[in-house]
């Protein structure tokens, strides 16, 4: 069971997340804004933050700024659609992870359960220096065991998507042509080969992203190709 603090001004958002996460086996403590939050982090040990941006008194960013000067629990932030450009500066400033209102409870659990994963076994692994190990934020490739994982998480690719992952991962922030794809992972010439490279994207999307649809790590740049999002 870990211990989560949700911090909304919104007494209904908390209470509606608290009963998910409660059902999954969490204790949840609640807090109406960064200051409280930020009293609380002082006195309980906390596994995970869900934290809003818009609140009164101390808004989620400076909450956020204040907490990551002592503490390296995972940050979830909670943001309405209108509030990008805060979101992005969260995420810049420390936080791990946001959600955007109106949000799937399940797919909220899902993320927390993530992150989670991710912290409970930091330090408790360890990589041998011989193993080529690749990252991109809770993406993690071991290439000379040729495993997957997501948050701690193993993940079954065929070796067609575990080549394309790698290959995008090694590079991660360039932006690969479907051609250029085709012809790095099949060595062929690519003639007509849309789709055969883009149902192998969308199945490692599948398998890799909580939310397939809004993906984390995978991304289409439209018109020109894929590219694993830098972290």
């Amino acid at each position: 069971m870990a211990k989560i603090l949700v911090c909304d001004d919104d007494k209904e958002i908390v209470e509606a997340i608290e009963i998910y996460l409660t059902q999954d086996g969490h204790q949840v403590l609640e807090a109406y804004d960064g200051i409280e939050a930020v009293e609380i982090l002082k006195k309980e040990s906390v596994d995970l933050l869900i934290m809003d941006i818009m609140m009164p008194r101390m808004d989620g960013i400076r909450a956020t700024l204040k907490i990551r000067e002592k503490n390296n629990i995972p940050i979830i932030i909670l943001s309405a659609k209108s509030e990008d450009a805060d979101k992005i500066l969260g995420l810049n400033i420390g936080a791990d992870d946001y959600i955007t209102k109106p949000f799937n409870p399940l797919e909220l659990v899902a993320r927390v359960k993530s992150h989670l994963r991710r912290y409970m076994q930091l330090g408790s692994t360890t990589i041998k220096e011989s193993e080529a190990i690749y990252t991109v934020g809770g993406l993690a490739i071991n290439d000379d065991l040729k495993e997957v994982t997501v948050d701690g998480e193993p993940v079954k690719l065929t070796p067609i998507e575990y080549n394309i992952l790698l290959l995008l991962v090694k590079h991660q922030g360039k932006v690969f042509s479907i051609d250029q794809i085709y012809e790095n992972i099949w060595n062929e010439n690519a003639v007509g080969v849309d789709n055969t490279v883009a149902v192998h994207i969308r199945h490692i999307r599948e398998k890799i992203e909580i939310n397939p649809k809004e993906p984390r790590y995978l991304k289409v740049v439209w018109g020109v190709g894929y590219k694993i999002e830098k972290q």
